[in-house]
């Protein structure tokens, strides 16, 4: 089947494909919560498409570790334990630092003018208390940097460790402070990568992080 079409694109799409791109979508922007129950066939009918594509799309975000599958309740979105969230981080400054140690010297003009570009993209979503186009201009920020390194695979276990907390993000850009914080950081971060200074960029990037976990880690334990 040709399935549908990406939005902005002309890349078709196999129903399990848009299915699976939709979920992760209400997910990522909160619709979505940790906890909530997944009903197969109202999804379905919200998409347009049958349940067998919605059902193989969950089995993938299930492998990922996005969503939970308990007999006789179905589908979840998964709640994630303060250590399974820790530990997520913890792997995330591992491979993030060595990404953006490669990156970072590989960096060039177009790359900074995207990231300053998205930046802007940032600020603009946060004064209009749009979350949701904050987070995604968040991500494209962050994998601008990540694939300057030109290393396919460690970025794709990166993306996946970030889906895996996608669900709490929205929580955490609802906050106007906290909006403002991520605008500042990610200047200080950009600012040390233009200046060649990998390991302040480095410092940087653990703090950005750290304060997401902080944030996100009280919320698991209230």
């Amino acid at each position: 089947m040709n399935g549908p079409q990406h939005p902005g694109t002309t890349r078709r799409l196999t129903a399990q494909q848009f299915a699976l791109e939709q979920i992760r979508e209400l997910v990522a922007s909160g619709r979505l919560k940790p906890d909530a129950r997944i009903r197969q066939e109202q999804l379905a009918a919200e998409l347009g498409t049958s349940v067998v594509p919605v059902r193989e799309a969950l089995k993938t975000l299930e492998a990922e570790g996005q969503v939970r599958y308990e007999p006789h309740r179905g589908y979840q979105v998964a709640r994630l334990s303060l250590a399974e969230l820790t530990e997520t981080y913890l792997i995330r400054r591992l491979l993030e630092d060595e990404i953006v140690r490669i990156a970072a010297p590989l960096l060039d003009d177009k790359r900074f003018a995207e990231l300053d570009r998205l930046m802007q993209a940032m600020e603009s979503a946060s004064a209009a208390g749009n979350p949701h186009l904050m987070i995604a201009a968040n991500r494209d920020f962050h994998f601008t940097i990540f694939g300057a390194a030109r290393h396919p695979r460690m970025e794709d276990f990166i993306r996946m460790l970030w889906q895996s907390t996608d669900a709490y993000r929205s929580v955490y850009y609802a906050d106007r402070g906290a909006r403002d914080r991520v605008n500042d950081e990610h200047a200080s971060i950009v600012a040390a990568l233009r200046a060649g200074d990998i390991d302040r960029a480095l410092r940087e990037l653990d703090e950005h992080r750290g304060h997401a976990v902080t944030d996100l880690a009280a919320r698991l334990e209230g």
